[in-house]
């Protein structure tokens, strides 16, 4: 393969092939739900989505597996908040997550396995960390004991003493180490029955990191080719995944650790603490599913997004673009992509090069140039078919354009009497300019003998 990643492990960009021939093994830690999803978790979702379809689109299977969270401290306090059994929630935020993701295009996982129907194979790994003596009981929880771990701090980067003076390292009763991290919780009297589970321990529930060891091993081995997430779990999430299993299984859990980076909201990160996060639902409302999509994808999955309405409002402009030029050319030609053509061999170097989609997305708007000059219907499908590749361009172009047609109709006649003085004046490349950009917001020009008329695209 000619795929290079970014491996978060070694800190280098890294060749890349599968374990197995032909067969790509990847988890990437998916939501916790609480509550309806935000742009962050739209953020990581579209990122890992265009990662596991270019990867099937080089030729290879894959086996995707994302988690969901359906057991933890904010869950049981929201459902104690709202006066209902945890399932009761859970499955609603399921439901709704899958909403949202739907409408963004993101396709469903291979696998989506909740927490709670993996507790067995959680105290399986518990016990034998404890046989390892890797954890130890205190009281009812199980801790295990960082310090006893060679090489913990290998994925962060950091020494023991570092991450002891992270600021994100809590210190809590029981524990030996403030590094030291839950892997067994025991159960509190104000926690619902449906929060609780039996065990060697006595009654209690999981810890938040060994959900992800416990799945990622029953579905994808004990060492599969790569583990996703956003950047914020690098540490400890990621670093605690890796000390439980590789101190229960003696492997490497991944070979390759991708991370997305992080929203930010005039150039803050994105954070509920801060109350500065939109939700998946309200960004809908203003911006269709697609347009937000593509803002998402035009970033590099690695590089922060800055996330504002200026920046969705030329997003759709930019979509509208690329829909202009399909619209211009209705017989598009559908056909498998030729990767030695030279607009697809420069996409797919692009993608090959880290999921490289900002370049590959350029490589878009060329065609589109192309396709705006020569109304090849060969060139507006491979157009289609390299959008496929991102989860874009699949629409129809007419209802796109029409969908965004935002202007009033004073407004329409001044463009077209600004289209007529630069035709008077023999500026033709003008005239052309003003009917593509009304065209890109949902206005046909028709020009007669008697002059210029106009509707909306259909």
């Amino acid at each position: 393969m000619s795929l290079r990643i970014y491996n978060t492990l070694t800190r280098a960009l890294e060749d890349f092939a599968p374990l197995e021939a032909g067969h790509v093994r990847m988890y990437v830690c998916g939501i916790t739900v609480y509550d309806l999803c935000h742009v962050g978790h739209a953020r990581s979702a579209v990122a890992f989505d265009v990662a596991q379809r270019w990867l099937r689109a080089s030729g290879l299977r894959v086996t995707f597996v994302r988690n969901i969270t359906d057991i933890d401290d904010k869950i049981i306090r929201r459902a104690l908040d709202n006066g209902e059994p945890v399932r009761n929630l859970t499955a609603r935020m399921i439901e709704e997550m899958y909403r949202d993701f739907d409408a963004l295009g993101i396709e469903r996982p291979t696998h989506d396995p909740r927490a709670t129907d993996y507790v067995p194979q959680m105290l399986d790994i518990v016990r034998t960390l404890e046989g390892k003596g890797l954890a130890y009981r205190s009281g009812g929880d199980v801790n295990f004991a960082v310090r006893r771990f060679p090489g913990y701090g290998k994925l962060s980067g950091k020494s023991l003493d570092e991450l002891h003076a992270g600021e994100r390292v809590a210190v809590a009763e029981g524990k030996e180490d403030p590094l030291d991290f839950a892997l067994w919780k025991a159960a509190k009297p104000s926690e619902p029955a449906d929060a609780q589970w039996d065990s060697d321990y006595g009654r209690g529930r999981p810890g938040w990191h060994i959900e992800c060891s416990a799945m990622s091993c029953a579905l994808l081995g004990e060492t599969f080719d790569i583990h996703g997430g956003g950047a914020d779990l690098q540490f400890p999430h990621h670093e605690n995944e890796i000390a439980q299993s590789e101190g229960a299984n003696g492997k490497p859990l991944a070979r390759f650790w991708m991370h997305n980076g992080f929203v930010n909201i005039d150039n803050e990160k994105m954070s509920k603490s801060l109350g500065n996060f939109f939700t998946i639902r309200d960004v809908l409302k203003k911006f269709d599913p697609e347009t937000v999509r593509f803002f998402i994808v035009r970033a590099h999955y690695r590089s922060p997004l800055n996330y504002s309405d200026v920046h969705l409002d030329d997003a759709r402009g930019a979509l509208r673009r690329l829909y202009t030029a399909l619209a211009s050319v209705p017989a598009q030609v559908p056909a498998a992509i030729d990767w030695s053509e030279p607009h697809a061999a420069r996409f797919k170097a692009a993608m090959d090069n880290d999921f490289g989609t900002p370049e590959a997305v350029a490589v878009l708007f060329d065609l589109a140039a192309e396709v705006n000059r020569g109304k090849s219907a060969t060139t507006a499908g491979l157009l289609k078919a390299l959008g496929g590749t991102l989860g874009l361009l699949q629409g129809d172009p007419q209802a796109f354009l029409r969908s965004g047609a935002t202007l009033d109709e004073d407004t329409i006649r001044q463009r077209i009497a600004e289209r007529a003085a630069a035709k008077q004046a023999k500026n033709f490349a003008e005239a052309d300019r003003i009917r593509a950009d009304l065209l890109q917001q949902g206005i046909v020009l028709k020009d007669s003998p008697t002059g210029t008329t106009w509707e909306a695209a259909s």
